[in-house]
Parts: structure tokens; C-alpha cells; sequence
């Protein structure tokens, strides 16, 4: 049986979210806005996930904005805005996710300044960088994206410390916290930013849904128009049987939060452990990380090869981030944390879930052992 070990790229979805949902994809079918019996119901089921969504992240119902996933979070909270606000100062981390970086960067068509805040050899944020990206006199500060942890080292951000400097400067801050939702602690009115996009496949929740949560004082320009559904910003009929996963998926995560932590924590210690003792290079170890995240990189060893060779063995393991499967170039968080190009070509990802257990750790790092040796041979031959 193959052991996965990819859960920052998404998570099997759990019996009781399954159960949750399979009423709304049989006999609960309606539209929730239908004014009928089965529209009630089916409205009754999105608005009840909604609680529990806003509970499991620390806000209000009526901040939470369902959308299909992360990706369109993150699109809704840039375009939206720039659809509101004049042209000024967009400033992002330099390890953002693609769905902050494309937009961000269409923005420069339309008179946007684009700042990347520089991070350190640890991939944590430059604090005294991002001051200056919202301190530029020749063009005002509008809006600020920074992700809570990243997908690919793990390392946690001060996103609070950030949000308190943007607001400082009155702009607008959001954060990314897809990969730190189920894994840390989180609240979004004490982490101080305006909006914050999750999503419900990393937390074993059903792909195809997820949420931004939005400052109920911030206004944001839909990204689809039509029906009005979602407070005007996302128009469509919902999807109530992903929406109705979503809230049970949220609750669990909750629930489940602290006994995970210590889990995937010490997994995470015996497998670095062991990792140090083969001559890995670990990346941002002197940082705070999720508890189920290890990067690292063996020199003179290609990351996606070894993925493969993994693969072979039995291990399902990640090359960077999953959205750049199949590329060959180095991850590009690892080069704006000076990292050589050739070990970040080679780094590979190692994300732990709640089902990864000591023994999967014992024969990933006997297998890993056996797969360096190949690869090894065949690059002296």
C-alpha cells in the first residue's frame, strides 16, 4: 500500500466529511435560493457551514465568502480591491503563491507599483523591507498580501506585526492562510488583517470550495456577477454539498488541532533527525514552521528524479510546490532565500497528515537510503 506524504499539497477526505455531504448530492438538492421546501433546506445546510467555518477560524458568519477554492480567494481579494481602490502600491512577499503573484503582477498594466518584500536565509519575512515597500512617497500604499505559512518550507510569517504596519499606513492587508488553517492556531480578527483566504481540501475537506474572510467594512469589486449569492461577491448558485463538507472538515480541524500538533510534530523531529544523520541540507530550520512540514535537499541530487524514485518505492512525496509539478526550474522561495540554484533544483517536500504514523517514517527514510545509493551510482557512472 502506497504511504502518502503530500499533505500540504491536499488530504484524503474524511469518512464524517463524506457522510456530511451525501444528503445534498441525494434527496437535499435544491437551490438555497429557492423559496420552496427543498430550497429552505438546502439554504438551512449552506448557512449552518458558514457557523461553522467562522467558527473554526475566529470571525463572524457573515464575513465568510465561499468560493471555489483558495486560488479564487485570493484573485477575489486582489482584483477585488483594485477594482475599488486607485492605482497605487501592491506589495507581496517574494514567496508568495501563484494566485497572489499573477494577479498581483496584472495590476502593473493598470498603474499598479508592485513591491516584493525580500525575506532572509530562513525565509522569514524582512520586517524593515516591508516598512519601506509602504513608505514609497511617489505612490500611495493600497494593499498588502502575505502568507501566514508557506506551502513549500512551512516557516509561519508575523503576519500581526505586518498587519499592524499596513494599517498603520491605511492600507489593506490579507494573508494566504490555506497551508496554516487546520495545522496552527488561527483567528482572524487577533491576527489584525482585513481579509485571509483558506480552503477546505488541506484540511480533509472536499476539493472545489473554500473561503475568503472579509472585513465586513472592506469593499471588494466581484470577481463573477450575476445573482447576488455570497453578498454580491460571488455570484452562482452555491455548491451546498462541498460548502456542507467544508463546515464539518472546519469543525474536525478544530477540534483535532492540538493532538495533531504533537503528532505530526514529533514525526517531523525523528524524521529530520534522521534526515541530518544522511547529510540533507534542511531548509529554515531556524524558523517557526508548520509541525508537519520538512524541506530538504541532498547536493548533487535532482528533486523531481528522486520524487520519482520515491514514487517507485512507495512514497508519494512533493518537488517543491504542487502547483509547479513538472516544472524543472528551482523553487523560486528557495532562490529569494539565496539558496543556490542547483540544491533548490534538488529540494523535495515532505508534509506529514494525521494518519502518518512512526512507521511510515522508519521505512520512507530506509527507502530514501536505498533510492540516494541508486541515484548516486548511476550519476558517478
Amino acid at each position: 500500500m502506497p504511504v502518502y506524504l503530500d499533505y500540504n499539497a491536499t488530504s484524503p477526505m474524511e469518512t464524517e466529511v463524506l457522510d456530511g455531504m451525501l444528503p445534498y448530492l441525494r434527496t437535499g438538492f435544491g437551490n438555497p435560493s429557492s423559496l420552496h421546501a427543498f430550497g429552505r433546506v438546502a439554504r438551512e445546510a449552506v448557512h449552518n457551514a458558514r457557523s461553522q467555518v467562522a467558527e473554526a477560524v475566529g470571525c463572524q458568519s457573515s464575513q465568510v465568502i465561499f468560493t471555489s477554492g483558495g486560488s479564487e480567494a485570493n484573485n477575489l481579494f486582489i482584483k477585488g480591491a483594485a477594482g475599488y481602490l486607485k492605482p497605487g502600491t501592491i506589495a507581496i512577499s517574494s514567496i508568495e503563491h501563484p494566485s497572489i503573484v499573477k494577479p498581483a503582477a496584472s495590476l502593473i498594466r493598470a498603474g499598479w507599483l508592485l513591491r516584493k518584500i525580500s525575506v532572509d536565509a530562513e525565509g522569514l519575512l524582512d520586517i524593515s523591507d516591508a516598512e519601506s515597500a509602504l513608505s514609497s512617497p511617489s505612490s500611495p500604499s493600497c494593499m498588502v498580501s502575505v502568507m501566514l505559512a508557506n506551502n513549500e518550507t512551512g516557516v509561519i510569517q508575523d503576519v500581526s506585526k505586518v498587519a499592524e504596519i499596513t494599517r498603520s499606513r491605511g492600507a489593506w492587508m490579507h494573508t494566504d492562510a490555506v497551508q496554516a488553517f487546520g495545522k496552527i492556531p488561527l483567528n482572524f480578527h487577533s491576527l489584525g488583517v482585513h481579509a485571509m483566504t483558506i480552503s477546505a481540501h488541506k484540511i480533509c475537506g472536499p476539493k472545489g470550495v473554500g473561503a475568503l474572510i472579509v472585513d465586513k467594512r472592506l469593499a471588494l469589486m466581484p470577481l463573477v456577477e450575476g445573482g447576488g449569492q455570497e453578498s454580491g461577491l460571488r455570484s452562482g448558485t452555491e455548491n451546498v454539498a462541498a460548502i456542507v463538507g467544508f463546515g464539518v472538515a472546519a469543525m474536525r480541524a478544530k477540534n483535532r488541532l492540538l493532538n495533531y500538533a504533537r503528532h505530526v510534530e514529533c514525526l517531523k523531529k525523528k524524521l529530520e533527525s534522521a534526515l541530518q544523520d544522511m547529510g540533507a541540507v534542511l531548509f529554515s530550520r531556524g524558523a517557526p514552521r508548520l509541525p508537519n512540514t520538512s524541506y530538504f535537499s541532498f547536493a548533487g541530487i535532482d528533486g523531481g528524479t528522486l520524487v520519482i524514485e520515491m514514487d517507485r518505492a512507495g512514497f508519494a512525496i512533493a518537488s517543491g510546490s504542487a502547483c509547479a509539478s513538472g516544472a524543472t526550474d528551482p523553487s523560486e522561495t528557495l532562490l529569494a532565500m539565496g539558496v543556490s540554484p542547483d540544491l533548490a533544483r534538488g529540494a523535495v517536500r515532505v508534509s506529514l497528515g494525521a494518519e502518518s504514523d512512526d512507521s511510515h517514517v522508519a521505512d520512507f527514510v530506509t527507502a530514501l537510503k536505498a533510492a540516494l545509493r541508486r541515484l548516486s551510482t548511476m550519476a558517478a557512472v
